[in-house]
């Protein structure tokens, strides 16, 4: 059900009451107002929240098409051919390709280290480091610079680096 169908039938139920009340008591007073009001109230938010009309139902109704004109068209009294001279061809321009940066896949030793995933990887092959041994020889801080990362991550995989080559 709907809510405001809910609200409009609580107003309903105000104004039975303050109806019954007034036919009932002898004494008027100003307690009968009090469901009244609160019927009033019930009224306003059941208007508010009443569904609103969608845009496709206001569009439903067309409007007239507007009355069409017919304009005589203009009469042709003499006809005049211009002869154009074929123009050169002109040369379509060559593109040629951009240059593709040659990424190679990242060895399977960098993957090892923690923290380093294959994309990460395969930016570090782009700037020269191959090897896990290559990291671990490499400064954090230049790393850092080179990746535009902070060099407390650097510094964490120069360390896990060692302790592979440590291990093997």
């Amino acid at each position: 059900m709907r809510l405001d169908y809910a609200l409009y039938i609580v107003a309903v139920i105000c104004f039975i009451i303050s109806g019954v009340w007034a036919a009932y008591t002898a004494v008027q007073s100003l307690w009968i107002v009090t469901p009244i009001v609160f019927g009033l109230v019930f009224i306003g938010l059941g208007y508010t929240q009443r569904p609103r009309q969608s845009v496709t139902t206001q569009m439903a109704v067309a409007p007239p098409p507007p009355a069409i004109v017919t304009v005589p068209a203009p009469k042709v009294t003499e006809v005049v051919v211009e002869e154009r001279k074929p123009e050169e061809a002109k040369p379509e321009p060559i593109v040629q390709p951009m240059p593709v940066a040659e990424v190679k896949p990242p060895s399977p030793g960098l993957l090892e280290v923690k923290g380093i995933k294959e994309k990460r990887a395969q930016q570090l092959n782009a700037i020269g480091i191959n090897t896990v041994e290559d990291l671990s020889k490499a400064s954090a801080e230049d790393l850092a610079a080179k990746l535009k990362i902070a060099p407390y991550f650097t510094g964490k995989w120069i360390e896990n680096a060692k302790e592979i080559l440590k291990k093997s």
